[in-house]
């Protein structure tokens, strides 16, 4: 089960900067002028738990996998890429292509670094990339509306729950608000989701501040806090310049530089954390002696369909699930401490796995 977060933002925000720092690579090329990034780069990168290590020292794993998420870092949207303006309309193809969307916006202040309107105003930025998002949504609804009319007459069932979920988009849409600000009956839900709407993915704002101000903040990413706050929106405080020195330096140096700055941890840890958190993701566990693992699946996910993440068999052929709870795990200093403190449960087809679990499938091949 692949998740892809698109890094979006106007050029020269920090974004690819960001990208590279994020894989560990220079796959994207950051440079001081617009449209540097041509083409999608897409890396991956694994979830920071520090629960995955604690299961594998526990049982004595020979191998420790984590779970990851996909990256793809997406060239800087103009004002008028709606319309076809700078690299415009591949763009918003790439970002419909996304799960969700982490915006990076400019927090900082640098004569060095040009910005593509002239001015700092991360709350003008973000609001520049939704209507050109938003434009782009109301187009596709309009041209979509027209293509299923004669099915609408003819009765046709899906075109008419098209119609009725589009018309509900757009009118948010010509409300100036972005299609994630609708209410979707659970029922529609996979029917909205074929949508694919550029504004009802979920967004997370990520503040690039100076480096003096990466602990705290300043005073252009207080804006945006308020702003996310008012929408529900994801925000994380970064350094992107901190983020790529980072990149470059052994896990000890890595560690000291970043007690000097006063960071308790890296802001792409908490980058990666708040977008798995954003698409409503969880994670659960197999250890044993060959390899300890996380597994990613989204909130609510019932046992048989965890299974199917691991293979597909595993969820057809679903028999039960083994389970113990990370801390019960932990506590118990592995299963047979589990079983004996009677931690250790069977679980059926019905069951709702939790964030932590360890579990071991039984199924028929």
């Amino acid at each position: 089960m692949g998740f892809r977060m698109g890094i979006v933002g106007l050029p020269n925000v920090g974004k690819s900067t960001l990208f590279n720092a994020l894989t560990r690579t220079a796959a994207a090329q950051a440079a001081n002028f617009p449209f540097c990034t041509i083409e999608p780069n897409v890396g991956e990168v694994a979830v920071p738990d520090a629960r995955l290590e604690r299961l594998a020292a526990i049982a004595g794993s020979k191998q420790i996998i984590p779970t990851r998420i996909t990256f793809v870092d997406i060239a800087g949207l103009v004002r008028g890429a709606s319309k076809g303006e700078g690299l415009g309309n591949q763009f918003l193809a790439n970002i419909r292509e996304v799960d969700a969307i982490a915006h990076v916006l400019r927090c900082f202040e640098d004569g060095d670094v040009t910005h593509v309107e002239g001015r700092i105003d991360p709350i003008a930025d973000a609001e520049t990339i939704e209507t050109e998002l938003m434009i782009a949504d109301m187009e596709s609804i309009e041209r979509r509306l027209a293509n299923i009319a004669r099915k609408i007459k003819g009765g046709d069932k899906e075109a008419v729950a098209q119609e009725r979920l589009m018309k509900q988009a757009l009118a948010a849409l010509e409300n100036g608000q972005p299609a994630r600000t609708v209410k979707v009956a659970e029922e529609d839900e996979k029917a909205w989701r074929m949508l694919q709407l550029l504004t009802a993915k979920p967004v997370l704002y990520v503040c690039n501040v100076e480096e003096a101000k990466a602990a705290t903040g300043n005073s252009q990413s207080d804006r945006v806090a308020a702003m996310a706050a008012a929408q529900g929106a994801g925000v994380v405080v970064i350094s992107a310049k901190i983020e790529e020195e980072l990149a470059q330096m052994p896990a000890e140096d890595a560690a000291m530089f970043l007690e000097e700055m006063g960071l308790h941890e890296a802001g792409l840890d908490r980058l990666i954390r708040a977008g798995y958190d954003l698409l409503g993701l969880q994670t659960y566990f197999t250890v044993g002696p060959k390899e300890a693992r996380a597994w990613t699946i989204e909130k609510g996910t019932l046992a048989p369909a965890a299974a199917g993440v691991i293979h597909g068999d595993f969820e057809r052929g679903f028999i039960r699930a083994e389970t113990i709870a990370y801390d019960d795990y932990v506590a118990g200093n592995g299963e047979a401490g589990a079983r004996e403190a009677g931690k250790f449960r069977v679980e059926g087809k019905t069951y709702e796995v939790k964030d932590g679990d360890v579990l071991h499938f039984l199924f028929n091949a």
